[in-house]
């Protein structure tokens, strides 16, 4: 079992229609779609969000609404997909293994641009144990996925992040979209403590083409999408000397500097 979490927006999300991952993945897998993230102080969204009057359904596992995700992120030792997304590069990857810590399932991921700047990402199960790991079995599976879609396989790929946090699931059928809240995201370079974010949410919309309804309800109380990647923002925040342009922004509005690192949540 993994960590546990608490949140303001709770009372809201006991009102809400659950939905299962079965019928979730059935209604709106998105496994090709298009991202927007945006950062929020928890405070703000939790307002927004109680007065967000869209149908939704929440993710639910035996009344489990939060669950606690694991994500270890992979790179060449010269930090290739870290500097390909740097410098906005469009054949950019990024490989990892995501662990669902509730129910011990991971998976390894392997995530491309795709045309218009969709993301599409690709993945097999994996052993939990592994997670920190490329298997034979996972190095052959990034090559050849990498290989069908153009780009160069990476050689000597090993873990250089980690990030671990609390993830609700919200199904928006009117749009047919996701969106998903992140809460206490924290990130951590191999042996070291980790940098928390305790007072910020992470919300992030799944949709085809076309925005979904919580994009529009955020665009129209000001709330614009926000440049950060769990992966490079992460790592340009624990490691100050990488090129980080594309995120200065969100690095010095948003993130909490190394200097104030805190436990684990």
């Amino acid at each position: 079992m993994g960590p546990q979490y608490q949140t303001s927006l709770q009372p809201r999300l006991g009102t809400l229609p659950t939905i299962n991952l079965e019928d979730l993945n059935a209604a709106a897998a998105l496994q090709t779609r298009i991202d927007r993230k945006y950062l929020i102080p928890a405070t703000i969204f939790t307002g927004l969000f109680n007065g967000f009057e869209a149908q939704m359904q929440v993710l639910d596992n035996n009344g489990l609404q939060i669950f606690p995700y694991d994500s270890v992120y992979f790179d060449t030792p010269g930090l290739d997909s870290y500097h390909l997304a740097a410098y906005g590069r469009r054949q950019r990857y990024k490989i990892r293994t995501r662990s669902y810590l509730d129910s011990g399932i991971s998976f390894l991921e392997v995530k491309t641009e795709g045309a218009r700047s969709t993301t599409v990402k690709e993945r097999i199960p994996y052993n939990l144990a592994d997670r920190a790991t490329i298997t034979a079995e996972g190095a052959s599976y990034i090559a050849q996925t990498l290989q069908a879609s153009g780009h160069v396989p990476p050689i000597d790929l090993a873990p250089v992040l980690e990030t671990v946090y609390g993830r609700i699931t919200l199904y928006l059928p009117g749009s047919n979209s996701r969106a998903t809240i992140d809460l206490n995201v924290a990130w951590a370079l191999p042996g070291q403590d980790p940098l928390v974010m305790n007072d910020q949410l992470v919300v992030e919309t799944k949709s085809g083409s076309a925005p979904g309804q919580l994009d529009k309800y955020l665009w129209r109380h000001g709330i614009r999408p926000a440049r950060i990647s769990k992966f490079a923002t992460g790592l340009a925040a624990l490691m100050p000397h990488l090129p980080a342009n594309r995120w200065h922004r969100t690095l010095l509005r948003n993130m909490p500097q190394p200097l104030d690192l805190q436990g684990a949540p």
